[in-house]
Parts: C-alpha cells; sequence; structure tokens
C-alpha cells in the first residue's frame, strides 16, 4: 500500500525555451525540477512525489500540461497553495488548477488525449524576438503540399520510423486522430511574421520526437526533398526509409491533456 495517502492533479503552463525537457536530467534545468525544487523550499518537511502526464523534450512549452501530486499530508487550502506556488516559481513556469484525485487514479496508465500544435513561418527572416514560439525556414515551402501531406498521418499506423525510441517492447503502432496544417491565430505578438502556421496533431499517445519528426518530413516534403509517397511508404510495416530532418523543440507546444472517464 503507498504511503502517499493524498493525492492531487496540477494543471501547468511554461515557456520551454530555456529548459531541457520535463525530466530531471543532472546539470540541467528541467521543468520537473524546478517544480520540485519549489515544494522542497515551500514544504522542506513534507516528503512527496510528483509524477507528470508525458515528457516534453528541450526547449518545448505547453498551454495546458498535468502533473499528479503524491502527499502523506493533506493541504488545508489549495488556493493558498497555488498562490504560494506561484510566487516562488520563475515567471515562465505557471500552476494553472489544483484539485484531489482519487487512488484510482494514474496519470501514467490512464488513457488520455493529447493535442500538439507546432508553429512555423517560412519564406523571410523572423523577428529574434519569435524564436522561443516559432521555428522559422527562410527558404520558400509548398504549404499546399505540406497540408495535402499532414492528412497522410491521421488513423492508425506504424510510426516505427518517426520515433527515435528504440526498446523492443515500445509500442510503435499509433493512432492519429486529426492532422492537419492551419494558419496560426492562436498566439499573437507585434514581432511575429505576418504569416505563420500550424501543425495540429491530436490522438492518445505519441513516442519521442514522433511530431518533430512529422513536421521535418513535411518541411522536406515542402521543400521537394520528399514525395506523398515516400511518406506513405514509411508509414507501412516493416518500412526502411530513413528520415534526415527532425524539427527543433522550441515550435512545439503541448496544448491540451485531458482524461477520459
Amino acid at each position: 500500500m503507498s504511503k502517499y495517502r493524498y493525492r492531487y492533479i496540477v494543471r501547468l503552463q511554461y515557456l520551454g525555451f530555456r529548459y531541457s525537457g520535463w525530466q530531471i536530467q543532472p546539470k540541467h534545468k528541467t521543468i520537473s525540477g524546478m517544480l520540485e525544487k519549489t515544494f522542497v523550499f515551500l514544504f522542506p518537511d513534507q516528503d512527496f512525489k510528483i509524477l507528470g502526464a508525458g515528457r516534453t523534450d528541450a526547449k518545448v512549452s505547453a498551454l495546458d500540461a498535468a502533473f499528479e501530486l503524491f502527499l502523506i499530508n493533506e493541504l488545508p487550502d489549495l488556493g493558498i497553495f497555488l498562490e504560494d506556488f506561484n510566487k516562488n516559481l520563475p515567471s515562465d513556469i505557471r500552476l494553472v488548477s489544483i484539485e484531489p484525485v482519487g487512488e484510482d487514479f494514474n496519470i501514467i496508465k490512464d488513457s488520455k488525449i493529447k493535442e500538439y500544435l507546432y508553429f512555423f513561418s517560412f519564406g523571410t527572416k523572423n523577428h529574434p524576438f519569435s524564436a522561443p514560439f516559432i521555428t522559422n525556414y527562410v527558404e520558400p515551402l509548398n504549404l499546399d503540399l505540406m497540408k495535402e501531406g499532414a492528412t497522410l498521418f491521421q488513423g492508425k499506423h506504424d510510426f516505427s520510423v518517426f520515433t527515435t525510441a528504440d526498446k523492443p517492447k515500445h509500442k510503435k503502432i499509433r493512432t492519429i486522430t486529426s492532422c492537419s496544417i492551419i494558419k496560426n491565430t492562436l498566439l499573437e505578438a507585434n514581432f511575429f511574421p505576418d504569416n505563420s502556421y500550424i501543425l495540429k496533431i491530436h490522438g492518445e499517445g505519441f513516442m519521442r520526437y514522433q511530431i518533430r519528426l512529422i513536421m521535418g518530413a513535411l518541411v522536406q516534403l515542402g521543400r521537394n526533398e520528399l514525395t506523398l509517397d515516400q511518406i506513405k511508404s514509411a508509414l507501412q510495416p516493416g518500412s526502411e526509409h530513413k528520415l534526415t530532418s527532425i524539427a527543433p523543440g522550441s515550435g512545439l507546444l503541448l496544448n491540451q491533456v485531458n482524461f477520459k472517464g
């Protein structure tokens, strides 16, 4: 039986540009590491554990991420907890909400739907301040062909080519419920380019670098370095296709995490 009697699900947002991802790594600044450091500062005598709903890569941001907080002692006031925690977090991380969950909830095993957005622009050099949010491709891209290519990833496919995960038991057959390229109207700033775009992907789970490799393949398609038939072939079981482009982490944003049931 677990020693942790109290469990909470915490929603948060963060700008990942100066972090080496979610997972704690020696000598690296990470989102999880910053959360744990803040908790220890506020509650030096309280034993705890933090489990994230997933691991984002270096420089990846989130508008709606989640973690489960395990405690031996109950938090007396959740509103005060949020206020105090946010006061002591750096400005690029913010807790949004906290609520108790039962022992039957498991943030790792419970089925969840995620929506990722990849922001990009092309054709001209961006203002440097755009770098944490939008990946910039200076050369022209065939956007219409990229939009057509994005639809190929919808459905159930073997994504072995589109991940760096090499564990033998790692599930490579995944289902993407929707995949499209749309104009960016979500994030705006006066230093953003006049036109920017979003690769919008929705599904139950994604492997390491999967979305960034999908984006990289679509950019190669837009450069006429790949064809639609080659992407179709790369999604077939046993494909020996080798991808040569992985999109930078800084354009990727976790937009939603929803738990079913």
